[in-house]
């Protein structure tokens, strides 16, 4: 193992890894959004509302999300889309993380007992009342943990945007695979850095689990 190279090139790869941070980030946020909405979208009263929200899912988690973040970047501009690689990226995945957040926050809310809901109403609640006093914060503490796999699994999707040219982590070890010929090195750089970031995301979100249990 060629230590030496390590050193000269790791000032690189915490650039990069912190290109990755931002990513994951954005992608999370963007992804609970869409899972917020596709989750309230499955669970209405409307029929055109839940088709709407059960089409989203079926697509974004039926196809791969490397096709997806293709047919943004690159086909995005025969429509009309012009996006460079970290924003198609970053909408790539949020959107693809969003479908599976749907499932997570829809299962969540209908995990908790219809007699809660009913209960809420009869001392005079309204629907909405119930579902924000009552029902939501019960859910969000069944959410956590899912989300963290979700999480987990989404810093790990990051390494599909170095096929658009982002530099990230992935894309930056490929990149000084090519100038040092050293595969082994620089994938175990990299690894190590994705194992960090996740293992400090991993503590975060079992502090917060903990800290929404007790409350």
């Amino acid at each position: 193992m060629d230590i030496d190279l390590i050193l000269r090139v790791y000032p690189f790869f915490l650039e990069a890894a912190w290109v990755t941070i931002q990513l994951s980030v954005l992608t999370a946020l963007l992804g609970l959004t869409c899972g917020t909405l596709g989750a309230a979208a499955r669970l209405s009263r409307f029929a055109v509302l839940r088709f709407t929200g059960a089409a989203y899912v079926s697509l974004f988690r039926g196809t791969p999300a490397l096709i997806q973040l293709f047919i943004l970047y690159f086909g995005g501009p025969q429509i009309g889309i012009q996006l460079d690689a970290f924003e198609a990226g970053v909408i790539g995945l949020g959107i693809n993380a969003g479908a599976y957040m749907t499932e997570t926050i829809r299962g969540a809310i209908i995990s908790i007992d219809k007699g809660q809901r009913e209960a809420a109403r009869t001392l005079g609640l309204s629907q909405w009342e119930a579902t924000y006093k009552v029902v939501l914060p019960q859910a969000a503490r069944l959410m956590v943990r899912p989300f963290g796999v979700n999480l987990n699994m989404l810093i790990k999707a990051t390494a599909l945007v170095a096929a658009i040219s982002v530099v990230e982590l992935t894309y930056t070890a490929q990149r000084y695979i090519g100038s040092t010929y050293k595969p082994f090195e620089m994938f175990l750089l990299a690894g190590i850095l994705y194992m960090i970031i996740i293992y400090v995301t991993g503590r975060a979100v079992a502090w917060l689990d903990r800290k929404v249990q007790i409350t």
